[in-house]
């Protein structure tokens, strides 16, 4: 590989600081490129900007000046909890009435929902929740009606990113009644606010320890929306 020109060590070699996006993602780094200074900082998001209506209406009634100091939002935990609820429902009805408006597709207010919305690669194993069908089934016949909505595109190069979308699409559709699996086309930050705000559960699937930051858990947190993910990264903080 001599011939070749490594951008990274190029970057590394004349940067006069070297930092990872999150503390475990600073550590892996180190190892990878020894001998190098490389601190962390980890990356945020922007609360205004992915915070939804219905939720700046309550953060304004609530908390006034969270917009230019997000570290008010730590008062969150005093807003009646009927609020809270109120404005999810308010959020995931704009988006369950946005996917059946272009996909007929008939999915309630009412069912437990599901998003992964991300660029789709294989180490953030998009296909992991579909890989089990039979055993889907079953947990949504034991703990009732699930609808699990996807979104995201692989890089044109990336041919098992590709493959898992592939098989998504394969399994929505093949699961019908119990869980219903949509997969929305054309991915873009309109898109991903309203899946943000408007699922029940944020999954990610990253596996260990290949994601850098993985933010999009902090956007749903903005929603009231939790997040079900590895250990990896900003979540291990």
């Amino acid at each position: 590989f001599e011939s070749k020109l490594n951008m990274t060590l190029l970057a590394l070699h004349f940067s006069h600081y070297v930092n990872g996006v999150a503390k475990k993602h600073g550590e892996v780094s180190r190892r990878m490129f020894p001998g190098y200074t490389i601190d962390s900082i980890t990356n945020g998001v922007h609360s205004a900007t992915w915070t939804s209506e219905p939720f700046r209406r309550l953060f304004d009634a609530h908390m006034p000046g969270w917009r230019a100091d997000s570290f008010i939002l730590r008062s969150a935990l005093g807003i009646p909890k009927q609020e809270i609820w109120s404005a999810h429902m308010e959020a995931k009805r704009e988006l369950i009435d946005f996917v059946n408006s272009r996909y007929n597709e008939g999915l309630s207010y009412d069912h437990f929902t599901i998003g992964f919305a991300r660029r789709q690669t294989a180490y953030k194993r998009p296909d992991l929740l579909i890989s089990d069908i039979p055993r889907l089934l079953q947990i949504a016949e034991r703990v009732g009606p699930m609808q699990i909505i996807y979104a995201g595109k692989a890089h044109p190069k990336d041919l098992s990113g590709k493959e898992s979308i592939r098989k998504i699409v394969d399994a929505a559709e093949r699961v019908t009644g119990k869980a219903n699996v949509v997969y929305i086309h054309n991915y873009d930050i309109a898109i991903g606010k309203m899946m943000v705000a408007g699922v029940d559960l944020w999954l990610n699937t990253p596996r260990r320890p290949y994601e850098a930051s993985g933010t999009s858990g902090m956007k749903a947190a903005h929603n009231g929306v939790p997040q079900f993910s590895t250990l990896d990264v900003w979540w291990l903080e």
